[in-house]
This record gives structure tokens, sequence and C-alpha cells, in this order.
């Protein structure tokens, strides 16, 4: 399906591009495509117990399409006030066409930086929202909440950053689990594929 199909199917509206963010280390927000967001699910499992937490989300592209089809809980974060009340405004819509219970889809509009790790969030996602600085901090919270309470956790990066890789394979204990190649934009484009990075705290 194309972008459009998608969004009619969710009865939501995300397609271009965010509102600009006057912050130099907040960059606007950019949908992953959809055909992007099949080659990941396809490759990548998450369960209906799993809890996603996507920094950047925007309008809730990612929230709504792994709610849909994956019945996981997830959180969109996203500084953007007029970015967040568009994303409830799907949500709404959204709620009008599923069955799903759509207390598991949430927008909390905090910087990222600021987001209170919870206990059960396990799935961070990332398509370069903001500078390597942001995200080490962010990144730092995560790490602190595993030490307080160990489970296994993931990072996925969309469009990955070197920034952002060399941070997590120099100075963390993330692991690269899996690269998700996106076949046709890849070829053209070798930012055009996803790293899955895992730590494991048992």
């Amino acid at each position: 399906m194309n972008e459009y199909t998608y969004d009619k199917l969710l009865n939501i509206h995300t397609n271009g591009q965010g509102v600009p963010i006057q912050l130099s280390h907040y960059y606007p927000y950019e949908p992953t495509p959809y055909v992007a967001l099949e080659t990941l699910f396809e490759q990548y499992e998450v369960k209906s117990s799993d809890h996603v937490v996507d920094f950047g989300c925007g309008l809730g592209r990612l929230n709504f399409y792994i709610h849909f089809f994956h019945h996981a809980s997830v959180v969109g974060v996203e500084m953007n006030e007029i970015s967040h009340r568009k994303a409830l405004r799907n949500r709404e819509q959204y709620a009008r066409n599923t069955k799903n219970p759509i207390q598991n889809i949430e927008f909390r509009c905090c910087r990222a930086e600021e987001y209170e790790i919870t206990p059960i969030d396990n799935c961070f996602y990332f398509f370069n929202p903001f500078s390597v600085h942001i995200f080490q901090k962010v990144v730092n919270r995560i790490l602190l909440s595993v030490e307080a309470f160990p489970r296994e956790v993931d990072i996925i990066l969309y469009y990955p950053s070197m920034e952002y890789i060399f941070y997590l394979e120099n100075d963390t204990a993330f692991e690269l689990l899996r690269e998700i190649k996106i076949p046709n934009l890849y070829k053209k484009n070798s930012n055009e594929r996803f790293l899955i990075y895992r730590l494991r705290n048992f």
C-alpha cells in the first residue's frame, strides 16, 4: 500500500513535513515511510506485551502503525505543541476506526530528555529527531532505568546517524542485533536502513 492508502486505512493524516523547531539541537518531524515500516516489522517482532517509545513522534505514524498491526502499547514523545495537538487529533480519528483499546496509545508533549522512562518501556525508536547530545541524555536515562529495573531493551535507529552509531557502540553496552535494509530504497541511498541495538541486563 502507498502512503495515502495507509493513512486512509488508519484514519489519520501523517504525510508532509513537521513544523520547524527553533532549537538548534532538535530537527523537524519527518514520517518514516510506510514501505520502511513494512520492511522493519517483517523482520523485527513486536509483541502485544511490548511498550514502545517513539522519540520525536511528530504526528504519530509509527505509533498508530504498531498499535493497529501489532497491538502493542506505544508512547509518542513530541516537544512541538502544534505537532502534539495534531497527533492527539489523529488519535481521536483513529479511535473511530479501530476495535483496539486506544488507551494503549499515548502522546506526551515534552522534550525527549525530560521523558520519564518507565519500568515497562522496552523498545525505543529514533529517526534522527535531535542531535547526538540529546540522544546521549536520552540513552543515559534508558540505562538508569534498566539499572533500577533490569530488563532487555532495544533501540531502533532509522536512517542512522553516524554519531548515534559511534556513541552506542563505543560508550554503551548496547550491541548491534540486526541491520535491516529497505529494498529498492537502499540501492539508491545506503542510509535507508534500520539498525537494531539490544541491551541485555539480567
